[in-house]
């Protein structure tokens, strides 16, 4: 087995609160078991150029409530380059970097199963605030996301009843309705449009129309930004113009990634970080850290980007040639387990929407 002396950390791919805790966790642990720690900042881009820090735990104990990354992040093109990989390569070589806990999204772990490729042993732990890595139940960052989503929500409902008005809401979610439908229903949304179940907005119409008519005041309409905006603002208008309601649209965008995260988000990194670091020294690689059942677990990382690609129609040919029938079988059984989890959240978010 190798023998780990150093192992790196880095953040990539969108920032998402509890993703300094996580680098917390990894850099604890790793130097309980007397293993030296190097942060990598700006992602990829750090691993090229070899902007690391080495880390001591005075370094990082005081970062567990902060939200953003504190090791930065980029989206690095270069990496996926044979040149560009040949100087983490190098990066690695020159700093005894021995492995890496790389934090992020699908794209890190891309980066990250290309490194395992390469020889240098990679641990994957999903940290995106979407909720949209189809193998875990969960990932770093949402619970603070959807909190964050649900106040905001809170306060213009508070506006919406004051002058009786409803508010359209853009939410984050850029392939994923996670944001938009459970901090929706959390927040007494009339209407939610995600892209993952099919959204009949002449429904959500007449739906405002007879809770109109049964003397509420206020609506609020959540839609993932899957649509755009200008589906999200034509629907404003079609509300105003068809109910008499007045009705503003709203855009949270980025002030959703922010803020202090969860204990949900704090204690899920800080676990998720010890399990990357006791999979990496007990010479696992190119695994992701997922959660099922409220229990951890790992998927390899190619797996994990296919049955991925296979929840969010982005298959290519030839995706799955490389997979037994019975990995396929249990990709498809996968996507219809998550599949059946919006169906259902959708349906309670309707029954609860009628009166």
């Amino acid at each position: 087995m190798k023998e780990f002396k150093k192992i790196g950390v880095l953040t990539s791919g969108g920032d998402a609160p509890g993703m300094n805790a996580a680098v917390r966790s990894v850099v604890l642990s790793a130097l309980a078991k007397g293993v030296e720690v190097v942060g990598i900042y700006k992602g990829y881009t750090g691993l090229i150029s070899g902007e690391v820090k080495e880390f001591s735990a005075a370094d990082v104990r005081h970062i567990i409530d902060d939200s953003g990354t504190h090791l930065y992040s980029d989206r690095c093109l270069d990496f996926k380059t044979p040149e560009g990989m040949a100087k983490a390569l190098n990066t690695c070589k020159e700093l005894g970097i021995d492995g890496i806990v790389a934090i992020g999204g699908d794209g890190t772990f891309r980066g990250a199963t290309d490194l395992s490729i390469h020889g240098i042993p990679t641990i994957g732990i999903p940290g995106t605030i979407d909720n949209d890595i189809t193998s875990t139940d969960y990932t770093i960052g949402f619970d603070t996301a959807l909190n964050t989503t649900m106040k905001l929500m809170d306060n213009l409902r508070d506006t919406c009843e004051s002058h009786a008005r409803c508010d359209v809401i853009e939410v984050m979610g850029r392939n994923a309705g996670w944001i938009a439908l459970e901090a929706g229903i959390a927040s007494g949304a009339v209407a939610i449009a995600i892209g993952e179940v099919d959204f009949d907005a002449d429904a959500a119409i007449e739906r405002i129309k007879n809770l109109k008519e049964k003397g509420h005041r206020s609506f609020i309409v959540a839609i993932s930004e899957t649509f755009g905006a200008e589906f999200s603002e034509a629907f404003a208008k079609r509300v105003q113009d068809e109910t008499g309601v007045e009705t503003k649209f709203a855009r949270l965008a980025h002030t959703v990634r922010g803020g202090s995260p969860t204990l949900r988000d704090r204690l899920t990194a800080s676990k998720m970080g010890k399990y990357a670091v006791d999979l990496l020294l007990d010479g696992k690689s190119d695994l992701v850290v997922c959660e099922k059942g409220g229990e951890l677990c790992t998927t390899e990382i190619k797996f994990a980007l296919i049955v991925d690609r296979m929840f969010k129609n982005t298959l290519k040919e030839g995706d799955l040639d490389k997979f037994t029938p019975e990995e396929v079988e249990l990709m498809r059984n996968i996507c219809a387990k998550k599949q059946a989890a919006f169906d259902d959240l959708m349906n309670t978010a309707i029954i609860l929407a009628q009166n």
